[in-house]
């Protein structure tokens, strides 16, 4: 499956954003960067949010919805300890993922029961992404084909927001087993026989392994300044004769040959 977010042209896409607004009051106050990262996979073509609106902890949500033209859709708590608005949203997506009119569903939660939800999108072709909380259960991060964490929403170096990862130093990024596992794996897998891989395809590779795989986890706004910081790789980005930047190169740097400076097709 060719996933939205690895193609340049995602302004084409068109995405179903679900919002369960009974597991998402943090995001609240932040829906315009909510939307700011939406719109790098695609354009929110329906935008709903479900729960109770006769509650009155929903109150920071109603303040938004206007401005951001998101439809509110009222669901009754009829049950005491039961989530009448997961089902609500369930039936909404499976509802629209049958007209077949999008490209991806975007759920926003930090709940587990949307699990299978990310399963059954994903087998009907259409990528699945998910927005929610670091304490969001792996089996619902993994079920989807990016996972964004509400925490890194306006992070990498600019960010001031609480919660915002600090900028990890060469040291502390060497040592993170998970981050070098992921773009060693992803630079063998791309790499040409020079030892050169393209960092998007590089990318790419560790999303597959880890949908929640974002630079931002380590303080980084761009992949290519995380990668150069732990010290360990090259980085190669050559100009397009046009002038306008081309494409980024990585390779580890005891994996490089005499005479192979130069990445296999660069200009």
């Amino acid at each position: 499956m060719s996933l939205a977010f690895a193609n340049p042209n995602t302004a084409t896409a068109r995405l179903a954003v679900l919002i369960d607004a009974d597991n998402t009051m943090k995001l609240a106050p932040m829906t315009e960067a909510l939307f700011a990262e939406i719109a790098k996979f695609g354009a929110a073509t329906v935008k709903r949010i479900y729960g109770d609106w006769t509650q009155p902890n929903l109150a920071p949500w109603k303040k938004v919805l206007a401005e951001h033209a998101i439809q509110p859709i009222q669901q009754f708590a009829n049950t005491t300890g039961k989530n009448a608005t997961d089902s609500a949203l369930i039936i909404d997506a499976m509802d629209l993922l049958y007209t077949n009119r999008f490209d991806g569903f975007c759920i926003v939660s930090s709940d587990s029961d949307f699990t299978r939800l990310a399963v059954r999108i994903r087998e009907a072709g259409l990528t699945a992404y998910g927005i929610g909380e670091q304490k969001t259960p792996k089996p619902f991060v993994s079920a989807c084909d990016k996972f964004i964490y509400v925490e890194l929403l306006g992070g990498g170096e600019q960010s001031t927001g609480e919660g915002a990862p600090k900028k990890k130093n060469a040291r502390e990024l060497r040592g993170d087993a998970r981050l070098m596992s992921l773009l060693r794996a992803g630079i063998e897998t791309a790499s040409d026989e020079s030892g050169w891989a393209n960092l998007d395809a590089v990318r790419a590779h560790a999303i597959k392994q880890a949908p929640d795989f974002d630079q931002r986890t380590w303080g980084f706004s761009k992949l290519r300044d995380l990668v150069a910081a732990i010290g360990q790789f090259e980085v190669d980005q050559r100009k397009r004769a046009d002038g306008n930047p081309g494409v980024v190169y990585v390779r580890e740097k005891n994996k490089g040959k005499s005479g192979s400076a130069a990445p296999a097709g660069s200009p």
